[in-house]
């Protein structure tokens, strides 16, 4: 069977079990193309909720299958590939910051989205890598305990002086293994080329960027703006994706090793398997689990999140 043809069952099967599929941005340009929804985690979890359809395929991580289901309780949650976990997600547990929340009982607990929901019951707000400056400026707590990115706590602390921040050494280990060397010879080898980097990436990485933002404004820049040329500071997924939807322009990789091996286990058969009730694993969650997670993502909203 062709891309194509098994492009095509996918569709059929999906209208036939009432199934909405979601890729985040970092799936392969064949997956996304059978997408009902791409985009970053968050925004993927609130189209879920917009939707009718009875069950979900969440082409991500486990994290973002977690949400899909903290926000959507009564669908049918389906992670395609169980073996797609979160190296960040995953790096640290509820027991670990319940006992540095001990030694900092007046910290608020900022949780970026790429937590697990167990971490999440125990945030007082989550943030999105957009949002985040935003909702701790805004939050009344002036002291901030920031899990689990050091790098995009360090983003959000030197643009929030007015609060006190406290990091962990935690983030995306994608993004963090990418050093300042490979900007400059991405830049010498590309001269003209604006750079767009996540804030997942290190502050010796981040300094050097014409833009800095979440994978959908780096998409979103690319699209806008009037220049030609532009060296991606984020997963090379979005490369491909630029590439598609913008021939017109250069879209150059800062690392060709900007790859998380997570976001590829997923694979157009798995989304076939998962349609055809062979394959992914429904996520179930406690509801006293997902009622104590869900307060954070509803705390995010409430702050413009």
């Amino acid at each position: 069977m062709t891309v194509r043809q098994l492009q095509d069952e996918i569709i059929k099967l999906k209208k036939q079990t009432d199934t909405c599929i979601l890729a985040h941005s970092y799936m392969s340009e064949e997956i996304c193309e059978i997408a009902d929804f791409t985009g970053d985690s968050y925004a993927l979890a609130v189209k879920a909720k917009a939707t009718t359809n009875k069950n979900v395929i969440m082409c991500g991580v486990r994290f973002m299958a977690e949400m899909v289901k903290m926000l959507n309780p009564e669908k049918k949650v389906i992670l395609s590939n169980p073996a797609a976990g979160c190296p960040m997600a995953e790096q640290m547990d509820k027991e670990m910051i319940l006992q540095i929340k001990e030694k900092y009982p007046d910290y608020a607990v900022v949780a970026y989205v790429n937590t697990t929901a167990q971490l999440k019951t125990i945030a007082d707000v989550c943030v999105t890598s957009s949002s985040a400056v935003k909702i701790c400026r805004a939050i009344p707590q002036k002291n901030i305990l920031f899990i689990p990115d050091i790098n995009l706590g360090t983003y959000v602390k030197e643009r929030v002086p007015e609060k006190n921040f406290k990091l962990l050494s935690g983030g995306c280990p994608t993004h963090a293994k990418i050093n300042e060397k490979e900007v400059l010879a991405a830049k010498s080898a590309h001269p003209n080329a604006l750079f767009l980097v996540h804030p997942e990436c290190r502050p010796e990485v981040v300094k050097h960027a014409d833009y800095v933002g979440s994978t959908t404004g780096i998409m979103d820049f690319a699209a806008k703006s009037d220049a030609k040329e532009f060296i991606i500071g984020t997963e090379n997924a979005i490369i491909q994706h630029l590439q598609f939807a913008h021939p017109e322009k250069r879209f150059y990789a800062l690392s060709k090793d900007l790859v998380c091996n997570n976001m590829k286990a997923t694979t157009l058969s798995d989304v076939y398997h998962c349609l055809t009730g062979d394959g992914g694993e429904v996520i179930d969650m406690e509801e006293s689990v997902r009622l104590s997670a869900v307060k954070c993502i509803e705390e995010m909203i409430k702050y413009g999140g």
